[in-house]
């Protein structure tokens, strides 16, 4: 999990670095080309890196169920292998020229127009895995909260389902306002308009999608790592847990960070 918290957050810093030089619209064309690959495949990259720590985060809540694990690996490889299948066939054909305007050097990206809405349509399959993620995570927290309600360790742990909860909702909101503006870019009054309304668009989708990836998806690292340092904080003996492994009605056990 640490691992991919300083990945996704590295990652974060070079999309900045990508779309600064993006803007300055100085480069090359070949600089121009390289930009043009790593915009495409920042979001296939870290969406996959969000999934694997939202399977992680499941996994846990369905009591290490192997299972459920093996249900998970499959469905998070068949949307990221889709979406990069997808992401392929959306570069194939794409170029980039240098241009020389008004005495100052500029890099255009030029795609094939036939497939242009492959880079929207990336996405899709990510979708899937999102929707089916928060639906098992809903079911889970809804049936484990029911079965804890009397339970003499339901304080702790639906505590710990309660910022679970909370830090997947804000996420999956952020995700599900991306996913209808990326839909909207399908539209051709969007992606072939140059009007005010379309730039707004463009910005306004670009802001969301870097707060989504790179300020709400590790947030799912750091929820869980406050919530943990609180409950050492509040330990008599000082020893915490390094992780929580939900049990229905039984008692909590450690192992590997979540």
């Amino acid at each position: 999990m640490t691992v991919l918290y300083i990945c996704v957050r590295y990652i974060g810093i070079l999309n900045s670095m990508v779309n600064m030089l993006d803007l300055l619209n100085s480069t090359t064309d070949v600089v121009g080309f390289i930009l043009h690959i790593m915009w495409a495949w920042i979001p296939v990259i870290v969406n996959a890196m969000l999934g694997v720590i939202m399977m992680i985060r499941i996994h846990a809540m369905y009591q290490l169920s192997k299972k459920m694990l093996i249900f998970l690996i499959v469905v998070l490889l068949a949307c990221t292998i889709t979406s990069g299948i997808i992401m392929v066939m959306a570069l194939i054909g794409v170029s980039a020229e240098e241009y020389i305007l008004d005495g100052q050097r500029m890099c255009l990206s030029d795609p094939d127009q036939d497939k242009i809405y492959l880079f929207y349509e990336s996405m899709i399959s990510t979708a899937i895995w999102e929707i089916l993620a928060s639906v098992l995570a809903l079911w889970i927290v809804i049936k484990h909260f029911r079965e804890l309600r009397n339970s003499a360790t339901g304080s702790i742990i639906g505590d710990c389902y309660t910022v679970l909860t909370k830090s997947h909702a804000f996420y999956f909101g952020a995700f599900t306002f991306v996913a209808c503006f990326n839909l909207g870019s399908l539209s051709p009054y969007v992606i072939y308009s140059s009007t005010l309304g379309s730039f707004v668009h463009g910005v306004v989708y670009h802001i969301a999608l870097m707060l989504q990836m790179f300020v709400l998806g590790p947030r799912l690292i750091l929820s869980l790592r406050e919530y943990h340092a609180k409950l050492v904080a509040r330990s008599d003996g000082g020893t915490g847990m390094t992780s929580i492994h939900f049990q229905a009605g039984g008692d909590e056990s450690a192992g590997g960070e979540v």
